[in-house]
């Protein structure tokens, strides 16, 4: 029946409610995320990676563009940096909420049960007995590790980062894109800059959105400019749009120009403390001609930190200037995009302009090797996929000439020594800039400085990295800097221990293209032939600086020595001359055959003319003269030539003609007289 109305089932149909028939999946969706949202979520590739990296970064991001603002209207920098710590109280009062009392303590992460509380209290009890009876008897009393706090993982610190520098400053209409919209800013193109991401200060406020919610404030103000832009804002993750809560101008009596940024974020300023600090001393030492006040304030002002980083020179490196691509060096998407954005209309116009170290007569050579369907004056609109698949190869193939430096902007070998000198204060330092070599198409140029001695400089090689000059702090064993130096520098034929002399090591890196590795853009890596080269040859070349004057040093040294050792016996040899002279005056009182210059000496002897002192006097002087000449002879030998001096000829005693040992103790009867 086609219409079953029995209440008989068919043998083979299953039961309703056992159904094994698999459930069919729900339609995925497609889904789109804006960068701001990526990056929201992979806060890691940008250096977001706890709070205490949050805190670093955020002062790296802004202090780097706040010297990028400076140095893009050649104004030396100024930049303050301010870090105040915020407290529970006054961090709820920010965002609204009221303080209470918990009601549920056991419901808390950082709860404490009475037995674990005796226990801790015991714990320290003990402690302080210990430290107390090891006081009395003159002990020192080991110290003990810090208790754990008691704070939960809700209870996080708050910190507001401000930033304040003397720049250029951001138009009026700009600044809700410059702040509020990610992958959006003024760096992109091939040039050698601080960042590449278009991220910065824009992560910042992501990460005060996730972590606390509050917007970020801009104050700007440019050059010529009676007001100053202020900006309230913070970002529409999921549109990647600026939220703007407050856009005004406001008075600028002061004529100031520069931009201050201050965002409240969460942090951890006691595991990053140091981190902090050693950036911002790095930073002044790569940037002597700049100006850093760093101030930390913290709940109680027995912790508060402020050092200051005065500048040292007021000459500052020429600001880097935009290229064109290498042909070497660039790929099909980047190609087609050229093509897109070209204001040029034929092949031959596109090829030369487009692309540096391409001349006319090239250009020619280029397009007639690519094959017939190209011709120099083909619309360069025109062009199909395959066509653009051939340029791309033929560039891979043919050979270019290596582009300039004249794009980069390197710190300078006199900003370079100035820096370490201020910062260091090391005993002797050698300083080395390299010519620009190319990698993959991309000019690059390496600088290096090494040290001996200095200031808060651990034993052993000390190695500060920089890539287009900003410090890299993290990552630092696989860095190309730190391989060369450990594993391919002998120090011992350099007349350096690596172990004991505290050796710092500076290399700074800057290219169009730094070849990071990772995301977070810490360090450079060593499989690069080229720069792995410059670094060691750049390492060395101070190395064989600091040789000299290491050599000069001992030599110094050992010439020391020579004098003390002759100098003290001078009282010695002084009291023994003396004595046989009174022996010889008295004895000239019976005897009076002498000769006749032998006997106006020992009249003198007798009158009182010629003393001890006058011996200690002429053997000094002696001293002076036998080390010279044997510092002369051992620089003769080390290849240091001078003009032979002239040799002594001294009459003796007994009236012949002969020269005499100027180690004799002959020599002082004539020597005195």
């Amino acid at each position: 029946m086609e219409n079953g109305g029995g209440s008989s089932e068919s043998p083979t149909e299953p039961k309703k409610g056992k159904s094994k028939t698999p459930r069919k999946p729900k339609e995925s969706v497609l889904k789109q995320k804006s960068p701001a949202e990526f990056f929201a979520e992979n806060k890691n590739i940008a250096g977001f990676d706890n709070p205490g990296k949050c805190l670093y970064t955020t002062v790296r991001e802004l202090v780097e563009n706040s010297l990028d603002s400076a140095e893009s209207i050649s104004e030396i920098p100024l930049v303050e940096i301010t870090i105040e710590e915020i407290g529970k109280s006054k961090f709820n009062s920010m965002i609204g909420l009221i303080d209470r009392e918990r009601v549920d303590a056991a419901l808390y992460d950082d709860y404490e049960t009475t037995k674990a509380r005796e226990k801790r209290l015991a714990k320290e009890a003990r402690t302080q007995e210990i430290q107390a009876k090891n006081a009395g008897s003159g002990k020192k009393s080991k110290e003990q590790p810090a208790a754990k706090g008691m704070k939960g993982r809700g209870e996080a610190s708050f910190y507001r980062v401000t930033c304040k520098d003397n720049g250029k400053g951001m138009p009026h209409d700009d600044i809700p894109n410059m702040f509020g919209r990610v992958l959006s800013g003024t760096k992109y193109g091939l040039k050698q800059t601080r960042g590449k991401f278009g991220l910065g200060a824009k992560m910042a406020l992501i990460w005060s959105k996730m972590s606390t919610g509050l917007p970020i404030e801009i104050s700007s103000s440019m050059k010529g400019q009676n007001y100053i832009s202020f900006c309230r804002l913070d970002i529409d993750i999921h549109r990647n749009l600026p939220h703007v809560h407050l856009h005004e101008k406001r008075s600028n009596n002061d004529t100031w120009h520069g931009a201050e940024i201050q965002v409240v974020i969460e942090g951890n300023w006691t595991t990053y403390r140091s981190k902090i600090l050693h950036y911002m001393r790095q930073m002044a030492v790569i940037t002597p001609y700049a100006q850093f006040l760093f101030k930390f304030v913290a709940d109680t002002s027995d912790k508060n930190v402020t050092v200051k980083f005065a500048r040292r020179t007021d000459v500052m490196p020429p600001v880097p200037l935009e290229t064109k691509h290498h042909p070497s060096s660039v790929d099909l998407l980047l190609i087609k995009r050229l093509i897109a954005e070209t204001s040029k209309q034929n092949l031959l116009q596109f090829l030369q302009h487009e692309f540096v170290n391409i001349r006319k007569p090239l250009a020619e050579r280029l397009i007639g090797e690519m094959g017939p369907d190209f011709t120099p004056k083909m619309a360069v609109k025109t062009l199909t996929d395959q066509q653009i698949v051939r340029i791309h190869q033929l560039f891979r193939q043919a050979k270019f000439d290596d582009p300039t430096g004249d794009c980069l902007s390197p710190a300078g070998e006199y900003n370079l020594r100035l820096g370490i000198i201020k910062e260091l204060h090391p005993d002797m330092v050698a300083t080395y800039s390299g010519s620009a070599q190319v990698f993959e198409g991309h000019p690059f140029m390496v600088e290096a400085g090494v040290s001996l001695g200095g200031k808060d400089v651990k034993h052993g090689l000390n190695i500060f990295r920089f890539a287009n000059r900003i410090p890299l702090l993290f990552e630092q064993g696989a860095d190309v800097v730190t391989r060369t130096a450990l594993k391919r520098i002998n120090w011992g034929n350099y007349k350096m221990n690596q172990m004991q002399d505290k050796i710092g090591v500076f290399v700074s890196i800057v290219s169009t293209k730094i070849p990071f590795k990772g995301t977070g853009k810490e360090y450079i890596g060593d499989d690069i032939a080229e720069i792995a080269t410059a670094v060691k040859y750049a390492i060395q070349q101070c190395c064989i600086q600091l040789k000299f004057k290491i050599m000069k040093k001992m030599q110094a040294r050992e010439q020391q020595e020579r004098k003390r050792n002759l100098t003290k016996y001078i009282p010695d040899a002084t009291g023994a001359v003396w004595d046989v002279l009174r022996e010889i005056a008295d004895a000239q009182a019976k005897k009076k055959k002498r000769y006749e210059k032998d006997s106006e000496m020992l009249e003198k002897v007798s009158a009182g003319l010629i003393t001890k002192g006058t011996l200690t006097e002429k053997l000094s002087e002696y001293v002076e003269k036998v080390d010279y000449e044997m510092g002369l002879e051992y620089a003769t030998q080390s290849g240091v030539s001078e003009e032979p001096r002239e040799d002594v000829c001294i009459q003796s005693l007994e009236g012949e003609n002969r020269f005499i040992d100027f180690r004799s103790p002959l020599f002082i009867f004539r020597l005195i007289t």
